[in-house]
């Protein structure tokens, strides 16, 4: 495994060092919960910066910046978990916590505690460069500012402009009953832009954005032009919207940004905990044909910079590639530690929490859908009558029934094969297992988003990225519209 020494100095100084810890107060807190029988207990130390930025009008109307640190400590057994975290940071945090969660163990027994290994640092998907410091203050309002600039000067019917920056930084240290030791130094930063656009008395909205783990130099003039263009765009084109139809229709969905409706509707229901508590619609199907041929669906936690990769995930495991549904038939689920070893599987890497004050859970990273081999406009021009959804705004599922609905930020009615007009007020309502037997074609065209995702799940937070081709969809899709068909 290739180790960034640069993260693990980083989270060495100022995440152990500053805080005065050694490798003795890890392995004195462990000894103590093994003390009792557990299956499974970690430590996870955590650092966070977080900075933002939001200009509106021309002006700043907010800024902040704050600093996040303290600890979690966590046993297992069976299928209980007892969790204790304290927002400082030291050896009697540490010890306390501790003491708290041992009980959910047998006094009785002991459990092997090994050692502390060396300590490992994670493969460098990112680089361990602080985005917060990396551009000064003024500079990077200067950059929201032409922002501005583009957007008013995208056209003259684009009358405000709204525009943020966040930037965060993690670190990372980890230490495991099995005498595993982990740590990772985590940027993220995001760029976002809203304009409103008016015609006569309508007013219209679009948005647009991105970010990774990378520094705040992507960014660059082409970059913001792009992010510009598209919300500019999205918002006169929605000036022209007409109602939409509404009805049981044959529905094509863009590339991109729109995956994240395989990301609610299928991909929660294949996560471990669901399906080990029998609650997801896909629960006891391994084997089995649950979409269309053609349809393969990917979790990857470890694609370069992106939104929702880890180097590790929350838990020290390696991030990877995992094939959830391959050609149509389920192969299989995300796995954190405890779900894993209760279902009797391999974690898949995908153990994720919101901060030190929360425990694990099967969480999605990069979930995509995989190319097929039609060209978009061969989908579109198949298209007797329906919807063409270019971009999705919210949405939410049912895990147990796969039930969601969904509202488009921009699509268009199709008819004899051709875009005729835009249309609003357009919700896709379906259940999330049914939709995926009736995907007829498959784009040559696969995205992920531009990084701007975000999962919730039982009150957790976690960047994500989605992911797909253009796709046509025959059955099992109703849109909600103003109008009749």
């Amino acid at each position: 495994m290739t180790l960034s020494q640069p993260a693990l100095s980083v989270v060495q100084q100022h995440l152990l060092t500053q805080n005065q810890l050694a490798d003795t107060d890890f392995h004195h807190a462990l000894r103590l919960i093994g003390q009792h029988a557990v299956d499974y207990a970690d430590i996870y130390c955590q650092r966070t910066a977080y900075e933002s930025w939001h200009l509106e009008e021309g002006m700043v109307k907010s800024g902040s910046f704050q600093i996040d640190q303290g600890v979690g400590v966590r046993a297992v057994s069976g299928d209980k978990t007892a969790f204790a975290y304290a927002d400082n940071l030291d050896a009697s945090a540490l010890q306390q916590a501790a003491q708290a969660v041992r009980a959910i163990g047998t006094a009785s027994q002991q459990t092997a505690v090994n050692q502390m290994v060396s300590k490992q640092s994670a493969p460098s998907l990112y680089d361990a460069d602080n985005p917060i410091i990396g551009m000064d203050a003024a500079d990077k309002v200067a950059l929201l500012q032409k922002v501005e600039t583009l957007a008013r000067a995208a056209d003259p019917r684009i009358v405000q402009v709204m525009a943020g920056l966040t930037c965060e930084y993690d670190l990372i240290y980890l230490a495991r009953l099995d005498g595993r030791t982990h740590a990772d130094v985590r940027p993220l930063v995001r760029l976002s832009v809203t304009v409103i656009a008016k015609q006569g008395e309508r007013r219209e909205q679009g948005s647009a954005g991105g970010g990774g783990r990378f520094g705040l130099a992507y960014f660059d003039d082409d970059c913001l032009r792009r992010y510009v263009d598209a919300a500019a765009a999205q918002a006169l084109i929605n000036l022209e919207a007409r109602p939409a139809k509404a009805g049981a229709m044959t529905v094509v969905l863009g590339n991109g940004w729109p995956g994240v409706l395989l990301h609610e509707a299928v991909g929660h229901g294949l996560e471990g905990d669901f399906n080990r508590k029998g609650t997801s619609a896909f629960a006891g199907r391994l084997g089995e044909r649950v979409a269309a041929k053609g349809v393969t669906v990917i979790d990857q936690g470890n694609i370069r910079q992106r939104r929702g990769s880890l180097n590790i995930d929350d838990e020290g495991n390696l991030t990877g590639r995992t094939v959830l549904i391959e050609d149509g038939i389920l192969t299989g689920y995300l796995q954190d530690e405890t779900n894993a070893r209760l279902m009797g599987a391999a974690t898949t890497g995908n153990g994720r929490r919101e901060s030190y004050a929360a425990t694990p859970m099967p969480r999605m990273t990069n979930t995509f859908m995989e190319n097929g081999n039609h060209d978009p406009e061969e989908i579109l021009a198949s298209v007797d009558k329906g919807i063409y959804a270019v971009n999705f705004g919210g949405g939410q599922v049912d895990i147990t029934s796969g039930r969601f609905v969904f509202s488009a930020s921009e699509a268009w009615w199709v008819e004899n094969g051709k875009k005729q007009y835009p249309v609003k007020g357009v919700t896709i309502v379906g259940n999330g297992p049914e939709v995926l037997k009736h995907v007829s074609m498959i784009g040559n065209d696969m995205a992920l988003d531009s990084g701007v995702g975000v999962c919730g799940k039982d009150g957790q937070s976690v960047p994500v990225g989605v992911g797909q081709p253009t796709l046509r969809i025959d059955a099992g899709l109703t849109v909600g519209g103003s109008q009749a068909t």
